[in-house]
């Protein structure tokens, strides 16, 4: 049965990275784990993960944005993330639930600040008003070169037609790695840094040590039986 502990705060791990890094599959084998151990947990997305939000991934992520320029895509995922909190993440964690996200803040600071070239103290500031005291406990940071994330993006999609992020050119990509890759190196204590070009189980493995060796005294203490 899954457990959350009511008046203790659950944890919340998002994931980051750039298109084809595995992020949507890790995210979901983690919360599987974290089930399995006997934990409540919610996995959720951005852009979306409540209502309100869901509505504005679709207008993100179409391309019907893309006018408004970068600091006006900053702002209607700065709207996103506000419900996403207000309505998903903030209860889940009061309820004490894990919270699985696959993509948050950092995304804007890569995708709209580095990438964009969006004033980063303006972005430093969105994310202040907007995150508030509901910042990750762990961020996993999927990184891989950028030609292998083509390959993986193409081959998951199929006949489907590119988002409106998937389908900027590779030094757009670049741009973005570096931006996940500073991140890890800024905060170390928050991040852990994932080379995604390993085996999906590989890769899993490692996620898990991070769990444990970061969040090791939040989990029950028993889980290694459970496993």
């Amino acid at each position: 049965m899954a457990v959350s502990a009511p008046g203790r705060r659950g944890r919340f791990i998002t994931f980051e990275g750039g298109d084809g890094a595995g992020k949507s599959l890790q995210a979901g084998r983690l919360a599987d784990r974290l089930e399995r151990i006997g934990l409540k947990v919610v996995r959720t997305r951005e852009p979306g993960g409540s209502p309100r939000a869901e509505a504005l991934r679709e207008l993100l992520l179409s391309g019907a944005a893309k006018h408004f320029g970068p600091t006006g895509e900053a702002l209607l995922f700065g709207a996103a993330r506000i419900d996403h909190i207000d309505q998903t993440i903030r209860p889940a964690l009061e309820a004490g639930a894990w919270v699985v996200c696959d993509r948050f803040a950092d995304s804007t600071r890569a995708y709209q600040g580095a990438a964009g070239h969006v004033d980063g103290q303006f972005i430093a500031s969105l994310e202040r008003v907007v995150v508030g005291d509901c910042r990750p406990d762990l961020t996993v940071i999927l990184d891989l070169p950028v030609e292998l994330g083509f390959e993986r993006s193409r081959a998951r999609r199929g006949a489907a037609d590119a988002d409106r992020f998937e389908g900027e050119n590779a030094a757009f990509h670049e741009t973005l790695r570096q931006a996940f890759l500073k991140i890890a190196r800024d905060e170390p204590d928050r991040c852990a840094l994932i080379d995604a070009s390993l085996a999906p189980g590989l890769v899993s493995q490692a996620i898990w040590g991070e769990v444990e060796r970061r969040l090791g005294a939040a989990l029950p203490a028993a889980h290694l039986d459970l496993l």
